[in-house]
């Protein structure tokens, strides 16, 4: 109950930090009014303070009693969205809009920070706070790069994401995969330009492209196991002019390969290589294809995720609410921390039809219901100290 009390003296600062975070929403790596205020918040708290990976902030708790060290994350970035809900708190940026919670969990996390802060005695380790930037595109990465796991070194790692496709009241979580990796290609198909009267003396970039868009789809239809999650997405499709009568010399396509099973990465990476060399071949056609991780696999540790159960079920007194059905080929960066130590991703519902809450992530019109941002915090709070009493 005293984990509850002290929160429950918190929420409407909880609140009003989400608002105003969301009121102000910054780009990855534009977080500069967001991070000035999470430095501000936490050494205010007696929090000692780090900057990293350009506009991200860690914050390092050191408990009463030697242990070991936890990773809470938080992410801060918002999108290129302009946002339609109307609240008394929308977006003051154009352009610009927490389309996703990140507003939230910095909020949450702020609050678990202030909590444990207030617990220190009972701490039984130290408990990194880590308010990232730029989740969209490689921040997570760029904070590993910098040291984030090391000085002291991180032992395990926690987070969480508000989610719009459960209900309020619920938080899910469950062992193993359940956010895909996804790597996105660039095929440049290179074929001969010329006539469109004379087709013969081309080599028509566009028609190969087809027969590779077509033939790839082999790849998750025929090639992997139908239990195991895969997608091969086109996105962008570029070539020629304005002219009805030439045939371009090359034609530029891009999109994803996302899967959600262990060791596929790689795997449906060869597998779309092959099918577009030898449809390319057949066509006379030459390309250039390159890959760039966007997200690895999010694996949640079978052990970390008994642990972030046992702390959901204090959150909530309800067995009925903590579930384990969020598996989405959406990804996460999270995946960067818990690929190097062990660690559980959870989702927390935030979906409440009776308030107009329905709007899925990255639509103009999304919001969260914000009776859940004190759940959010106690997770963090009950997670940690769960996780350090074992050490």
């Amino acid at each position: 109950m005293e984990i509850k009390r002290h929160i429950e003296t918190l929420i409407p600062e909880i609140i009003a930090l989400r608002r105003d975070f969301h009121q102000h929403p910054e780009l990855g790596f534009q977080e500069f009014r967001t991070r000035d205020q999470v430095k501000h918040f936490l050494t205010s708290i007696g929090i000692p303070i780090k900057d990293m990976a350009k506009t991200g902030v860690v914050g390092l708790l050191e408990g009463d009693e030697p242990g070991r060290t936890i990773l809470l994350r938080a992410d801060m970035d918002a999108l290129p969205v302009t946002e339609d809900t109307g609240l008394a708190w929308q977006s003051e940026k154009k352009g610009v809009m927490h389309a996703c919670g990140h507003d939230g969990h910095t909020a949450m996390l702020l609050g678990a920070a202030k909590v444990l802060s207030r617990l220190r005695s009972r701490i039984r380790g130290r408990i990194k706070f880590v308010f990232q930037p730029n989740e969209e595109d490689a921040g997570a990465w760029l904070m590993i790069q910098e040291g984030v796991m090391e000085n002291p070194t991180v032992d395990a790692a926690f987070g969480c994401h508000l989610w719009s496709q459960i209900d309020t009241g619920t938080i899910d979580i469950r062992p193993g995969p359940v956010m895909a990796a996804s790597h996105y290609f660039s095929l440049t198909i290179k074929g001969k330009g010329g006539h469109a009267g004379f087709a013969h003396e081309s080599i028509d970039p566009i028609f190969v492209s087809s027969a590779v868009i077509q033939a790839v789809q082999a790849v998750q239809s025929r090639e992997i196991n139908a239990l195991d999650p895969a997608v091969v997405m086109f996105t962008s499709a570029h070539a020629g002019s304005n002219s009805h009568t030439i045939v371009p010399d090359q034609m530029t396509l891009k999109g994803s390969l996302r899967v959600l099973y262990e060791r596929g990465e790689q795997d449906i990476r060869n597998r779309f290589k092959r099918i577009v060399d030898h449809t390319c071949h057949a066509h006379r056609a030459d390309y250039d294809l390159t890959f760039k991780v966007g997200n690895h696999l999010l694996s949640n540790d079978d052990i970390f995720t008994s642990l972030v159960k046992s702390a959901a079920l204090e959150v909530l007194a309800d067995p009925n609410r903590v579930t384990g059905s969020v598996r989405t080929m959406a990804g996460e960066d999270f995946s960067e921390y818990i690929s190097q130590v062990p660690g559980a991703f959870a989702f927390i519902g935030i979906r409440n039809p009776a308030n107009g809450i329905v709007y899925p992530h990255h639509h103009p019109k999304f919001d969260i219901d914000e009776t859940m941002l004190p759940k959010g915090t106690e997770l963090y709070v009950r997670t940690a100290l769960a996780y350090l009493a074992k050490a």
